[in-house]
């Protein structure tokens, strides 16, 4: 394998620092330094996904009709590593990377028209509803209902777990439309208002005292059948190419080498880097290098038109397993500065609400060195990471069954 660039892939990386130098503020830049969550807040990534849309580079997967790129495999990589570099915040991945491709590649020209712009605009801010109470690694389980009633569906259930449902105005959702065939075979994906008639939002805290997560109950919510994207009781089909999406249709090597070769350099600095740890830190480092020769190769299928398949199960295992090593690593490094919680001095995919938790003054100074202020809540936030877009004991399983037959 050729890993070199030509002079015209170096230009563009030049042209891609050149732009991030001049729009990517120094805000942003501090904010994504101080994240504990996989997710940026709201304000914060609509605000840097504003930006790269004027500059047409928001959503490099999309076709150009759509607003996407025409960017060769290595272009993307070249993206994704330079992004990483500068320390730019995440996008919402709930609309631009999910339901996105789910709308290009099943939904109708008049869905297309409609809310692909808007998906791009942030006016529609999406959240997911897959996971139920009962249906979550089997989400073939599902029972939240959809019955018809004339030109709507009338729907009853619940999801949880769902990221940003407190902020977001559409989810895309998975419901139970015929219950007589098996269980694949009775579900629709079907896009819902969040502010319909019906619709309660509960907050659910993560470990780190975030509010990122919620549980949404549905009370006879009426939903145009026109929403329904592919065909009712094939949902099923749409829900799979979706999550091949949510779980290796990004690059996880770009920001995990970010990441490790940030704790080596604050290893170094604090005078830390002693042989054992620096040990364990160039073994994190090669195994996310060997991700990132997979993700490259992956990068190449999808060009050519291909979907991430079974690799997406893959990228998921290593992705999500390495990142919560990184985390465990941090907290070897920060030692007793772990123990300080100060969310006043970190950047949370959401509120930080902790009961009878005082009230403390921004003024107070950080407890610690920088590279130890989010360790102990990034810990806590990534250990939802194996379990995410499908556990993945459950990813082990699709392996298993897919690639070997068994």
């Amino acid at each position: 394998m050729n890993l070199s660039f030509t002079p015209e892939e170096e230009a563009f990386r030049d042209q891609v620092r050149d732009f991030l130098a001049d729009h990517l503020t120094p805000e942003l830049r501090a904010y994504a330094r101080r994240m504990t969550s996989v997710y940026a807040t709201k304000e914060v990534a609509l605000e840097w996904q504003a930006i790269l849309v004027k500059q047409g580079w928001a959503a490099p997967s999309w076709p150009v009709a759509h607003g996407g790129t025409d960017w060769t495999p290595a272009q993307r990589y070249i993206f994704d590593v330079e992004m990483a570099r500068a320390g730019a915040p995440p996008l919402s991945p709930m609309g631009i990377g999910m339901c996105g491709p789910a709308l290009i590649g099943h939904g109708s020209k008049a869905q297309k028209d409609y809310y692909l712009p808007r998906i791009l605009s942030g006016e529609d801010f999406w959240c997911q509803g897959y996971s139920e109470p009962h249906a979550g690694s089997d989400l073939a389980a599902l029972t939240m209902s959809a019955v018809p009633d004339g030109d709507d569906f009338i729907c009853n259930g619940s999801k949880i777990w769902t990221t940003h449902a407190h902020e977001a105005n559409k989810m895309f959702c998975l419901v139970r439309t015929d219950s007589s065939g098996k269980l694949q075979q009775g579900i629709t994906f079907l896009l819902i208002d969040m502010d319909a008639p019906g619709v309660r939002v509960d907050p659910i805290l993560m470990l780190s005292g975030e509010h990122i997560q919620n549980a949404v109950f549905f009370s006879d919510v009426r939903v145009p059948k026109a929403n329904v994207v592919g065909q009712v009781n094939h949902g099923w089909t749409v829900a799979k190419y979706l999550l091949e999406f949510e779980r290796g249709g990004s690059s996880y090597g770009p920001r995990l080498l970010a990441r490790v070769r940030a704790l080596r350099a604050a290893a170094a600095e604090e005078g830390l880097l002693e042989p054992g740890f620096a040990r364990k830190l160039s073994l994190a480092e090669a195994e996310i290098l060997a991700l990132e020769a997979a993700e490259l190769q992956q990068m190449s299928e999808l060009a050519g038109g291909g979907t991430p398949g079974l690799k997406a199960s893959m990228m998921k295992i290593r992705g999500t397993e390495l990142s919560q090593h990184l985390t465990e690593l941090a907290i070897e490094l920060a030692g007793d500065y772990v123990a300080p919680f100060q969310p006043q001095h970190t950047c949370p995919g959401g509120p930080v609400l902790v009961s009878n938790c005082p009230d403390v003054s921004e003024n107070v100074p950080v407890v610690g060195p920088e590279s130890a202020v989010t360790v102990s809540a990034k810990y806590l936030n990534d250990r939802a990471g194996s379990i995410y877009a499908g556990s993945n004991e459950i990813q082990r399983g699709i392996l298993s069954k897919g690639q070997l037959g068994l």
